[in-house]
């Protein structure tokens, strides 16, 4: 069965994590991905927070599936020519390189279209167009910079950032999209573009609904948030929000049986409206269901932590699970805290490939998450991380069609050789 993204080849010139999720996502939607690598050392990730002496870290494995890898020299004169016939023969170039590297490396916009007038430029960044565009930026900066650490924590508390990389691996997801879409457009134009996707908007993209209270707190204090029923004044920003749900319908993370000891044994509960009723009958609290204080929705907002508390004395008696168990059926959205051990070990996980055990010739067997994205005639197989190198001479022949004399002279320039 052919892949969706077959015939695609990108050369992925990325590092850490933002690039190389956007390329390891179109890697696995059938892409060729062409993973160029400094010689020696490779990507910084290989190094990084290695659990096992000399061998790719997990860092590295995790972000870099169904890919080949080639070292090159780029300052070497021979290797500039070898980039340059890499450019030619490629669909895409990802970068997320600092601010006007890809410029001193004489990969110029002007020069790429020269060699390749259809070729899509795809680039990471941390600031779009603006005063801080030539600012480095990392994961936790762009979760300040975007939105999500303001919005985030409780409110007598600092601001927060989050355990999802939504600076990171968040952009890279929207930069595939934009990959996907700059395709398809190419499609009908025969040209490639430029696609850009700066850190902070990505951030701010899924921050969406904190913008939407900041326009909605002009006109009045937010009443579904759990402080105005505590009676403390909001300010003129989007406030930290704690647990709470985010949307209509009031939520808040609650103990469960053995919390005391267990430190995920947790339950999001919501109490959704439609299903006030049934809440209430299930916690002990018949008598809410007429009560004019906590008849309808609007009634109960002042009276929201006071509510979960009330429910916390029921889910205290049960596990996160059997909350599930009965909740569920009675249509009351309530969702267990996963900690990472459960989530590895959830077998309906593994049969769907969103986590997978792949084999490495170095490391052994690794658990890792599958592709994210389930297309119905393009199944992912996911294929180990390359080793550093492991496909110079395949992509040199293949790809550009070189003699092995052609490969032999390019090693013996010292294009290929060890940088450090």
């Amino acid at each position: 069965m052919s892949k969706a993204l077959e015939g695609v080849r990108i050369l992925d010139m990325t590092h850490v994590q933002s690039g190389p999720t956007c390329t390891q996502l179109l890697a696995w939607l059938g892409a060729d991905v062409i993973k160029l690598e400094r010689p020696g050392t490779g990507d910084a990730t290989r190094s990084q927070l290695r659990d096992i002496p000399d061998v790719d870290s997990l860092y590295f494995t995790m972000l870099n599936h169904n890919k080949r890898s080639i070292t090159l020299n780029t300052k070497h004169e021979t290797g500039k020519r070898v980039l340059d016939r890499l450019v030619e023969a490629c669909d895409v170039l990802v970068e997320n390189f600092a601010p006007g590297a890809l410029e001193r490396m004489g990969l110029t916009w002007e020069h790429i279209q020269e060699l390749n007038p259809r070729m899509i430029l795809a680039s990471v960044k941390g600031f779009g167009p603006g005063p801080y565009e030539d600012c480095k930026v990392y994961e936790n900066v762009a979760q300040c910079a975007g939105g999500a650490a303001s919005t985030t924590g409780f409110l007598d508390g600092p601001p927060l950032v989050t355990g999802a990389q939504i600076g990171d691996s968040g952009t890279g997801l929207h930069l595939a999209l934009g990959i996907v879409a700059a395709l398809f457009q190419r499609e009908r134009t025969g040209r490639g573009q430029k696609v850009l996707a700066p850190m902070q908007d990505g951030v701010l993209n899924l921050c969406r609904v904190k913008l939407r209270d900041q326009q909605r707190l002009e006109r009045g204090p937010l009443k579904e948030y759990s402080q105005y029923g505590r009676g403390i004044p909001f300010g003129d920003a989007t406030p930290r929000a704690g647990n709470d749900s985010g949307g209509g319908q009031p939520g808040w993370i609650l103990k469960c049986k053995g919390w005391e000891t267990d430190p995920n044994a947790y339950v999001y509960f919501i109490t959704q409206a439609a299903v006030w009723g049934k809440i209430c009958d299930l916690i002990g609290k018949p008598e809410w269901k007429e009560d004019p204080g906590y008849a309808t929705p609007d009634a109960r907002l002042d009276k929201l932590m006071h509510i979960f508390e009330t429910i916390e004395e029921w889910t205290k008696t049960k596990t996160k699970f059997e909350v599930m168990e009965i909740c569920n059926p009675l249509g009351i959205p309530v969702g267990p805290v996963l900690s990472m051990k459960e989530l590895a070990e959830e077998p309906s996980l593994r049969a769907t490939g969103t986590v997978v055990e792949v084999d490495h010739p170095e490391r052994g067997p690794y658990l890792t998450v599958g592709c994210p994205i389930k297309l119905s005639d393009s199944p992912v197989e996911v294929k180990r991380s390359p080793l550093l190198g492991e496909h110079t001479d395949e992509i040199l022949s293949q790809v550009l069609g070189l003699s092995e004399s052609e490969i032999a002279e390019i090693k013996a320039s010292g294009a290929l050789g060890e940088v450090g």
